[in-house]
């Protein structure tokens, strides 16, 4: 098995550099807002934070790709490393602390096919970080040195299980929103965490089930590994493993199947 000790370092010193500009910039009162042709917000501070993380690893690393939300995929190869400067920005440029920034690293295969190997979720506004290598778990903390294995829970029943979620209006438009809401009927309680957390709050057993019907790849990749080493599964609703879709399920895998058949139209 490859040894991803040296990359997970790597993404805690990525994620350090990114925490020091998104914390700075929170809550300031010259923070630039603009809205993008998907017509969702972005600050100067998930510019700033990407860019800085992509000057790292043109250093770090100059042979791996770089994918970013805010500034596309760079270079080539079997090893890309994907990052979300701050997934949830709305709650960024409103004051909610409910924001993180996310680093992958995926491995390329030769159909395609990306598995992430790494992943980091790094919310400063909260202070936790959870983060993930292949064949090393999930562990939550402040850094590598202060951190606590994570695993997801053993809850088995639906009518025993605590879903998360981001919106209704996503399942709405996709016409899902039927299903959606015939499985929270199912679930002992819903809350709608949303983004990033739904999936951290699955990998450390605090909730059974995280559902978003829109997404992309980097939303989903770093959440992916850490969901998979905490014990869990991730998938699209297709019920394909990883984050390759446009969709994602995570759960304690228990659950998975009655999730994606309450799910399937």
């Amino acid at each position: 098995m490859a040894d991803y000790h040296d990359d997970l370092r790597l993404a805690h010193v990525l994620a350090d550099s990114a925490d020091s500009i998104t914390m700075e910039r929170f809550k300031a009162l010259d923070l630039k807002v603009e809205t993008k042709p998907d017509l969702t917000p972005v600050s100067d501070a998930d510019k700033a934070a990407e860019e800085q993380v992509r000057g790292v690893l043109a250093r770090a690393r100059p042979r791996d790709a770089v994918l970013g939300e805010e500034f596309g995929l760079q270079g080539s190869g079997p090893r890309r490393w994907v990052i979300d400067p701050i997934d949830g920005t709305k709650n960024y440029v409103r004051g909610v602390p409910v924001w993180a920034t996310l680093i992958s690293l995926l491995e390329v295969g030769p159909d395609g096919e990306q598995h992430p190997v790494v992943g980091i979720v790094s919310a400063p506004a909260l202070n936790r970080r959870w983060w993930a290598a292949k064949g090393l778990g999930a562990y939550a903390g402040r850094s590598l040195a202060k951190a606590s294995r994570i695993e997801v829970s053993k809850v088995s029943r639906l009518e025993d299980a605590s879903l998360s979620y981001s919106s209704l209006s996503g399942w709405e438009e996709r016409a899902r929103l039927d299903a959606f809401l015939d499985l929270t009927r199912s679930c002992w309680r819903t809350r709608a965490y949303g983004d990033f957390w739904s999936y951290m709050m699955v990998a450390e057993g605090a909730v059974d089930v995280a559902a978003e019907p829109e997404l992309s790849l980097w939303d989903m990749a770093a959440p992916c590994i850490v969901v998979q080493e905490a014990g869990g599964r991730f998938t699209g609703l297709d019920g394909i493993d990883g984050p390759g879709g446009a969709d994602a399920v995570a759960s304690n895998g228990l659950l998975h199947d009655d999730v994606l058949r309450a799910l399937t139209i």
